[in-house]
């Protein structure tokens, strides 16, 4: 027993250049622990005499809550310092001007739907929305494409549970709306749809809108006219061009892709891919519930992500995904 005053020094020296209560409870163990300096002493208290053993195990006992004090105080001394460096660090000066509540505002490819839905109301055209989990039938097959036509290795499809499938195009709403409706049948459908594909012009998930114009005597000469007026109207200018080049998609026939180019600004001159299209194939005119010797007429498919890009000058399409609000406060 005639150490025990020096352990306790020892272990309030130790314990007092510790600042970290992870290192603190290791040196604990140094002392109070199993193996550590009062368990040895411990060990020799059985070999004294019947005389010495109280006085022995009395000074022992002490030893040991006065550790274990100044352990708890250096704890409670490092838990100190600690929350006062919290408090240094987030301090509030209440004599500071508020910073108030910012405003939000509407993501860029909302903004480019709305004008969409706006465009095509003014001239006649119904907005309908429907599943982005679809049937097989109405993604593929009532689109003119059976299984296995190749014209499905053209979309990267996210199959689920069920043999169903995240649609890859808004065109089965076309199916959808048509096969509930009587012509004429002029209905746009913009949507979330989604594909396996992801780069800086490309997202697994992306939007689009479908437009479907059909009765009697609808001709590919309605879809030039009507297609060429939207885009005016949607970039606000006269001055710009479009043509329609010769194509295949196998809900069309005969199809073309809409390109356009810029009088001015920076892609003048460039002529830019916008829009596939063409007249509605008999095929798909007799899955709706139609006679297609009876009613004719067009279907076109356009990303709204490249006509807000084009529209706001932006180059990164993932631009509208990541989030960052110095991007998305431009748009409020």
């Amino acid at each position: 027993m005639d150490n025990l005053d020096g352990i306790i020094a020892d272990a309030k020296a130790n314990f007092d250049s510790i600042t970290d209560l992870a290192a603190l409870e290791q040196a604990k163990a140094r002392f109070l622990g199993k193996s550590g300096a009062l368990a040895e002493l411990q060990k020799g208290l059985g070999k004294l005499s019947a005389e010495e053993r109280p006085r022995a195990g009395a000074l022992f006992n002490n030893a040991k809550v006065q550790i274990e004090a100044l352990l708890q105080a250096r704890r409670e001394a490092i838990a100190a310092v600690a929350l006062e460096a919290r408090l240094a660090e987030e301090a509030l000066d209440v004599t500071l001007p508020g910073r108030g509540r910012s405003r939000g505002g509407i993501h860029p490819v909302i903004r480019t739907w709305q004008r969409i839905e706006a465009i095509f109301r003014s001239v006649g055209f119904d907005v309908a929305d429907g599943p982005e989990i679809e049937t097989d039938w109405y993604n593929f097959t009532a689109l003119n494409q059976p299984e296995n036509h190749p014209a499905r290795s053209m979309h990267d499809t996210f199959y689920v549970e069920g043999g169903l499938l995240l649609r890859t195009h808004t065109s089965p709403m076309q199916v959808r709306y048509a096969r509930t409706h009587k012509p004429p049948i002029k209905v746009i459908s913009p949507g979330r749809t989604y594909r396996v594909d992801s780069d800086a012009t490309h997202s697994p998930m992306f939007h689009q809108v479908e437009g479907l114009w059909l009765d009697e005597n609808v001709s590919f000469a309605d879809l030039k006219g009507v297609y060429t007026d939207f885009l005016r109207k949607f970039f606000e200018t006269d001055a710009l061009q479009v043509r329609f080049r010769p194509s295949f998609f196998p809900f069309t026939e005969p199809s073309a892709e809409i390109d356009m180019a810029f009088a001015s600004g920076p892609h003048k001159g460039r002529w830019l891919e916008i829009s596939g299209a063409g007249q509605v194939h008999p095929n798909v005119v007799r899955n709706f519930g139609l006679d297609p010797e009876r009613y004719t007429g067009f279907a076109f498919g356009s990303g709204l992500e490249r006509l807000t890009m084009l529209r706001y000058g932006i180059d990164d399409l993932r631009l509208f995904y990541d989030g960052d609000l110095r991007f998305l406060r431009q748009f409020n």
